[in-house]
């Protein structure tokens, strides 16, 4: 695990690798999901919660940067850096190792909080800002991985 206290492990099934004999594009897209879905779980926001609270966190924007392959059966680990928060946003990057703890991926995301009886944004509950304000806390020090705020674009 990188640096955090959150982590989402997945092994690779056979029928998430495509013709090229590695895991298809589309796959990291779905762990990086499932990642999402965890870390909400951590910070509070588990099913239970989000139907007390009428509450969930919505992906408003996301960039991947694929950097290796992952192959059948490979088991992958996948941590969160937040890099900004406000009262309702969290700008974060999710960073996916494999199991000789390199980083094959990474997904910048911007995450929204919403209100889920008016599908409007709202602050996060009082709860779950706090985790997410220590977590902020703790990962605003760190150094921020090489392909977070990157843009697309051919160099000339």
């Amino acid at each position: 695990m990188d640096h955090t206290s959150f982590e989402y492990a997945c092994h690779v099934p056979s029928e998430w690798v495509d013709y090229n004999g590695h895991m298809n594009d589309a796959e990291y897209a779905r762990i990086f999901s499932l990642a999402v879905d965890s870390w909400m779980e951590k910070i509070g926001l588990d099913a239970d919660a989000r139907e007390r609270y009428a509450y969930t966190i919505f992906t408003l924007e996301t960039h991947l940067c694929y950097l290796q392959e992952a192959h059948e059966k490979e088991k992958l680990t996948v941590s969160l850096q937040l890099l900004d928060m406000d009262a309702k946003r969290v700008h974060g990057i999710f960073l996916m190792n494999n199991e000789e703890g390199q980083r094959i991926a990474t997904s910048e995301q911007m995450l929204m909080g919403i209100d889920a009886a008016s599908n409007r944004p709202a602050p996060f509950p009082e709860a779950v800002n706090e985790k997410i304000i220590e977590i902020y806390n703790r990962d605003k020090e760190m150094e921020k991985p090489i392909q977070a705020g990157r843009t697309i674009g051919i160099k000339r």
